[in-house]
């Protein structure tokens, strides 16, 4: 009788050891699946593994009508091919992106036009990329007062700075006319040159006398590039008619 008691006490034991090595396989099998490493890159977002960032950091400026071509590009580990798209904003009315990143075109009018463009790699996951550019479309001609149309005694004087900024020489036309309150028009400064590509601020005089009368003095410019067909024209205006009060 005492054989068996001790025989079921032993039986007992190997069932209690058992038990606590099974809960401690259990209990290791948890601490492996909260591991921070593994939680982090089970978490990782797909646009963010293989750093693909869109090059080049800046876009050139441009002017219009001028032929714009510009390829934009990706760096970094990514699945070839990238495919292109433009996520919001506008570009200049005239320039269109390709599927491959390729922008190209000229611009219409001169702005400022800011927009984002999207890239997305062709692995599975995709791996993406987006990235904010501005492209700046200035005046290929720049007219501003130097010294303002002005009355002095029975004349009407003044002068404009002139600047060329595209990379072209341009057949400049500049004229101006002082135009009186029936209409008439009088020509009080006239030139036509050929005005070389980064001329800046180029000083144009115009003056001249002038019956008894209300003007308004209209100053137009022109500039021609015959060998891509382009024609630039800028106009400015005195805000009010000048008073020559001179004069019969």
């Amino acid at each position: 009788m005492r054989a068996r008691v001790g025989d079921c006490v032993l039986a007992w034991v190997l069932v209690m050891a058992m038990g606590a090595a099974a809960v401690g396989q259990t209990g290791a099998g948890s601490a492996e699946q909260a591991s921070p490493d593994q939680a982090s890159t089970d978490q990782a977002p797909p646009d963010k593994v293989g750093g693909l960032v869109i090059e080049p950091e800046e876009l050139p400026v441009t002017y219009p009508l001028e032929p714009y071509a510009v390829r934009l590009y990706g760096r970094g580990d990514y699945v070839p091919t990238l495919h292109w798209r433009l996520q919001s904003g506008a570009l200049p009315p005239g320039i269109t992106m390709n599927d491959n990143g390729e922008l190209r075109g000229a611009a219409e009018r001169a702005g400022e036009y800011r927009f984002v463009v999207e890239a997305r790699d062709g692995g599975k996951p995709q791996q993406g990329a987006r990235r904010e550019f501005v492209i700046k479309v200035v005046e290929a001609i720049r007219v501003e007062w130097k010294v303002p149309a002005h009355v002095s005694g029975n004349r009407i004087d003044g002068s404009v700075a002139v600047s060329n900024t595209t990379r072209d020489d341009m057949d400049l036309t500049f004229d101006v006319k002082a135009v009186a309150e029936n209409g008439r028009a009088t020509e009080i400064g006239y030139q036509r040159f050929l005005l070389t590509r980064g001329t800046v601020g180029m000083e144009l005089p115009f003056g001249e006398t002038l019956p008894h009368g209300a003007y308004v003095i209209y100053v137009n410019v022109v500039g021609e590039v015959a060998t891509r067909n382009a024609i630039y024209r800028q106009r400015m205006q005195t805000p009010r008619a000048l008073q020559v009060v001179v004069g019969p």
